[in-house]
């Protein structure tokens, strides 16, 4: 349980083998289980569509179409992301419909080679962005018909490049190369206590590989990092000598000692854009400057003859509900996806420059690597605050539910206040054990943690009025 290489798997508690065991020897029922998921997922997309417009006072405890919207952005959402700390990618490969209808139509697909613009690791960070910013032109927060579309739309592409790509048998492009929620996933992962490793390691770092057992093209033999690792224990056999192994680690230890896990600078890229792009989809809801810059831009347009701007847009775009009083035009499109888009970039900017100049510090305080090395694993200390800042944010029907349910609004403040104050600290500790690993101590270190501490700052007081409001 100690050692995560060699034959240190060896030293698992036995419980820990035990749990093993038992899901290598029904690993082949989890078809049932993910043809239960379809239907079910199905059901909370399709109903929807085909019931009344919920009555003003209707709850999801009494009516279908808020409790499946309940159930996918208050339950699912937020707790999906919080199981990867506990259970890692466990959503992947043991409940997830999406991925697994991308593997079906596998089976039965073309099989061709995965090409280099899908391979290509800032894919599912463009998916990310697409998606986000989709989900909020179209409300799929607040209408069932913009549920479908983003799931939908997830659903058919999930299908289209299992079908295409993916040499060999049972493989899933999709969830290791362009599912959004799979990204997510797969990269706080590495701070989950959930880790498989090989029996018998091979040397040369981790290698990607289309032929083979893994549905995620993991060269098993090789495998360094948990974050395409969908835990389907396809290559778990507990009595084979070769393999891989189920242990537990302490929650951060990929992340403390991320040299040794291939660090990546598109997962960096992705903490920073994805925080900021979460940031955004939530301000342009309550912040008044955000009105007064959207009826700015509508008059400097209509100013100049654009009157299309003014004019509602396709449904499959922007959310076009007029039984439900709300109808976007091309104003609200284009302003809110400018929004997003310009705080993911000015997010993304600060937290980079004061990484840099960490980095940049450290190394003069003596620091080993060189400056864009340093910069990549240093970036990894922002995971668990930017892990926080998303459930917070994206997965706010959870806390409305809490309130909803009787609980004080003070109260819920203050569990999003210590879910955040928990997210800075564990960062802040990280980056600390971070520096230590470049060589750092002492003072020098503390000097050099400076820069990270103010990017953590910063995005407390950025998430502000997600936490206690205007």
């Amino acid at each position: 349980m100690r050692v995560e290489t060699g034959r240190g798997w060896s030293r698992r508690s036995p419980w820990v083998a035990r749990v093993e065991a038992f899901a290598a020897r029904y690993r082949d029922k989890l078809t049932w289980i993910h043809v239960g998921m379809f239907f079910g997922f199905m059901a909370l997309m399709v109903v929807p569509l085909i019931l009344p417009q919920p009555p003003d006072t209707a709850t999801f405890r009494d009516n279908f179409t808020l409790f499946a919207n309940f159930v996918i952005w208050g339950l699912w959402f937020p707790l999906v992301f919080v199981s990867v700390i506990f259970t890692g990618r466990s959503w992947c490969g043991i409940l997830c419909p999406m991925g697994a209808s991308s593997e079906w139509a596998n089976r039965v697909g073309l099989k061709r080679p995965v090409p280099r613009w899908v391979r290509w690791e800032g894919t599912p960070v463009v998916s990310f962005v697409v998606i986000t910013i989709l989900a909020q032109t179209v409300d799929a927060r607040g209408f069932p018909q913009g549920i479908a579309v983003v799931f939908g739309l997830a659903f058919a592409c999930a299908v289209v490049l299992g079908f295409v790509y993916g040499q060999g048998r049972n493989k899933r492009p999709w969830c290791r190369h362009m599912c959004p929620i799979g990204l997510m996933l797969g990269v706080f992962s590495r701070i989950g206590a959930v880790h498989f490793v090989p029996k018998l390691p091979q040397p040369g770092g981790d290698a990607y590989a289309e032929k083979g057992v893994c549905p995620t093209m993991i060269d098993i033999k090789r495998k360094q990092e948990s974050r395409h690792c969908i835990e389907c224990f396809r290559c778990v056999s507990p009595r084979a000598q070769g393999g891989l192994a189920l242990v537990l680690r302490k929650p951060g230890k990929e992340v403390a000692e991320i040299r040794r896990h291939n660090p990546n600078a598109a997962e960096v890229w992705f903490l920073f854009v994805a925080t900021g792009l979460a940031l955004g989809g939530f301000l342009w809801l309550i912040l008044p400057q955000y009105d007064a810059m959207r009826q700015a831009v509508g008059v400097w347009a209509i100013d100049r003859g654009w009157d299309w701007i003014g004019n509602p847009g396709p449904w499959w775009l922007m959310s076009v509900h007029r039984q439900g009083r709300e109808v976007y035009t091309w104003l609200d499109f284009f302003m809110i996806t400018g929004f997003m888009l310009a705080c993911a970039l000015a997010l993304t900017a600060v937290l980079t420059l004061l990484t840099t100049l960490s980095s940049w510090l450290a190394g003069r305080l003596g620091a080993d690597l060189d400056l864009r090395r340093r910069f990549v694993e240093q970036a990894y200390a922002y995971m668990p605050v930017a892990m926080v800042s998303l459930v917070v944010g994206l997965g706010s029907e959870l806390f409305d539910a809490l309130i909803l349910a009787g609980s004080p609004t003070q109260a819920v403040a203050a569990l999003k206040a210590v879910l955040f104050v928990l997210g800075m600290v564990w960062s802040l500790a990280l980056g600390r054990r971070l520096l230590g690993a470049q060589g750092l101590s002492g003072t020098r270190r503390a000097a050099a943690l400076l820069p990270l501490l103010a990017g953590v700052v910063i995005l407390g007081l950025a998430w502000w009025p997600a936490i206690f409001g205007l």
